[in-house]
């Protein structure tokens, strides 16, 4: 007779209310993407000014400075990103916090497509792994894509796994599509890498449908840059070319040992012959392989190798031509392969603190808390580091601006020369070189607009200028030497 209420009771909250329950572990996620925001906008700061490659993507859609010259390399992604902020307003602040929250939310979304195929703690755990590296941190609300590269290879692999499951309905797929074309937006050649893992699996397993989606994902994604390459390059392989020419000619290069010196803060490596990070700043490097083999081991011993192995298997494609293919580094350059790796390595750590059964192992737990607390601990001391620092050199250039406008040099106007783009951007003029990897004028076009607006050559300090300033009026502003020419009429 108890039968009969019991079964009620247990089943009345599910019909008592017409709406549906929340996913498991949504709330956690949601409070470690939650928490990734407040972190950037507390300690990244919101009026650091722009970076370099920064300003050349936002000029490209802002209307307060011209369009700076986009080498064969880069991909509209981010200007499309930002666009919404940038198109009508110049504050470096408001696009910044745009950015964090953006960015918080592409995270949330990104775990999210993973629960069912992973615990929630682990979810969460990968996430709060990710969002803590300084890397992450600095260029969660910069305009940059490398980042928004791995929120889509989070999606793409995450809802990889989930069709090829067989999860009813085609949202699976969709999430497929959505991942591939935001990868291939944000940087083409970085999104065939972290797919072709994908992309084999498709075809060896005679998935047409996720090969289809892979696919269209892609191509969706990468059209506008194939369309530039014929408009403006004479080819695809003409562009593809091009870009390696400027990131100095891709071919086997070893550049491991170039990327383990970039994690003590250094935005780029170029050339990278700077001393190595303390072994304190670079142990969780060394730690990350051999936690990410010991999550695969405990996954294939669970009966569950699939869903580790293709996270690890996208992340070791995405790593290949940074570590081995070019001759420079930067830290942003393997944030997908941070985020993916993230998975195997929590649910690396959770077989460590706790028995299959799931007790606690008192000892492990506690020398594992230690020791993510001094990986915490180091990652916010280079983050403030490399944050003061590159405030610091965007003030520079905000301050040699306003010495360009003291002299005359104001919009219309001209920049060549030495770090001509990002002050061009700052002094509100158009940049040009005549020499270098962002060659987009010549000499006698910098003569002719002499004639028309100010135009400034800027060298550094004892340089050679080019041959055209000369004789231009020589002005020592910060640490670099500014030549401008005779006024036009």
């Amino acid at each position: 007779m108890n039968a009969i209420p019991v079964g009620m009771r247990r089943r009345a909250p599910a019909s008592a209310s017409g709406t549906p329950r929340r996913a498991p572990g949504a709330g956690l996620l949601a409070a470690v993407a939650g928490a990734f925001t407040v972190a950037q906008l507390v300690l990244v700061r919101p009026g650091m000014g722009l970076g370099w490659d920064e300003t050349v993507y936002v000029s490209q859609v802002t209307a307060h400075t011209p369009a700076a010259f986009f080498s064969a390399p880069r991909s509209r992604g981010v200007s499309l990103l930002v666009a919404p902020v940038a198109s009508w307003s110049s504050s470096t602040a408001l696009l910044r916090v745009y950015l964090a929250v953006l960015s918080g939310l592409g995270l949330y979304l990104a775990l999210r497509v993973w629960r069912g195929l992973f615990p929630a703690r682990v979810l969460a755990t990968a996430g709060a792994l990710f969002a803590t590296l300084w890397v992450t941190l600095f260029y969660g609300p910069q305009a940059m894509p490398n980042y928004w590269v791995a929120v889509g290879a989070l999606i793409c692999a995450g809802c990889f796994l989930r069709a090829r499951g067989g999860e009813p309905g085609r949202t699976a797929l969709y999430g497929v599509v959505a991942g591939a074309a935001l990868m291939a937006w944000m940087r083409p050649t970085d999104a065939v890498y972290v797919a072709l893992p994908l992309l084999a699996a498709a075809l060896w397993g005679r998935h047409w449908r996720l090969l289809a989606a892979l696919a269209g994902g892609l191509a969706a994604g990468g059209v506008e840059w194939v369309i530039e390459a014929y408009a403006w390059y004479g080819g695809l392989g003409e562009r593809l070319h091009e870009a390696s020419r400027i990131q100095g000619g891709l071919g086997w290069q070893w550049a491991v040992d170039d990327q383990l010196r970039s994690l003590g803060g250094r935005a780029l490596c170029r050339p990278c012959t700077g001393p190595m990070p303390h072994p304190l700043v670079a142990a969780w490097w060394f730690a990350l392989p051999v936690l990410a083999a010991l999550g695969l081991a405990v996954a294939v011993r669970a009966g569950r190798a699939a869903r580790t192995l293709v996270p690890l298997a996208c992340a070791a494609t995405a790593a290949v031509p940074y570590l081995f293919l070019i001759g420079y580094a930067a830290p942003r350059f393997l944030q997908p392969a941070y985020a993916l790796l993230a998975l195997p390595v929590a649910d690396a750590l959770w077989h460590l603190v706790r028995t299959p059964a799931g007790r606690w192992r008192p000892a492990a737990a506690a020398l594992v808390a230690l020791a993510l607390a001094g990986h915490v601990a180091v990652q916010y001391t280079v983050l403030a580091r490399t944050v003061d620092r590159n405030t610091d050199n965007r003030r520079d250039w905000a301050r040699t601006a306003d010495a360009l406008h003291r002299l005359g040099v104001r919009p219309p106007c001209l920049l060549t020369g030495h770090e001509a783009i990002p002050l061009g951007y700052y002094a509100g003029c158009s940049s040009g070189n005549t020499a270098g990897h962002n060659v987009n004028t010549t000499r006698a076009e910098v003569e002719r607009a002499a004639r028309r607006v100010p135009v400034a050559a800027v060298t550094r300090p004892g340089g050679t200028p080019p041959s055209y300033a000369r004789t231009w009026a020589s002005h020592r502003i910060g640490g670099l030497d500014v030549r401008i020419a005779p006024r036009p009429r």
